[in-house]
């Protein structure tokens, strides 16, 4: 019993090791293209994103090349729901040149990174 304890323990330390170093992203380092939606067929496009531990998957609709909406279908973001501010300003802005939602960078650019893997 002594074993399988200890055996847990190791496995709760590895998962919290895990977690840790997912969380440690140099934002600066994520680099986020703008795709020129102008030249994008109309249509609804699937993008995925992970950002440390922030996933997105979002439905990115083009029509007459514009961005006409953005659908979060999954946003695993822990403290950083307030990104999702973003996606009426990409679609006002009609680009992904935007600023990041202060107090959820990682979230921002996970939602960033997945618009532009839609649009890819």
């Amino acid at each position: 019993m002594k074993k399988f304890f200890r055996g847990i323990k190791v496995l709760f330390i590895l998962c919290g090791v895990s977690v840790f170093l997912g969380a440690c992203v140099d934002m600066d380092a994520i680099v986020i293209s703008n795709p020129d939606v102008r030249q994008v067929a109309d249509g609804t496009y699937r993008g995925v994103s992970k950002v440390g531990p922030v996933r997105v998957t979002l439905d990115v609709t083009v029509e007459n090349g514009a961005y006409q909406s953005i659908q979060l279908i999954r946003h695993f973001n822990g403290r950083g729901k307030s990104a999702e501010a973003i996606i009426p300003t990409i679609i006002d802005a009609q680009s992904l040149e935007v600023d990041c939602v202060s107090g959820a960078t990682g979230s921002s650019k996970a939602i960033l990174k997945a618009v532009e893997d839609a649009l890819k």
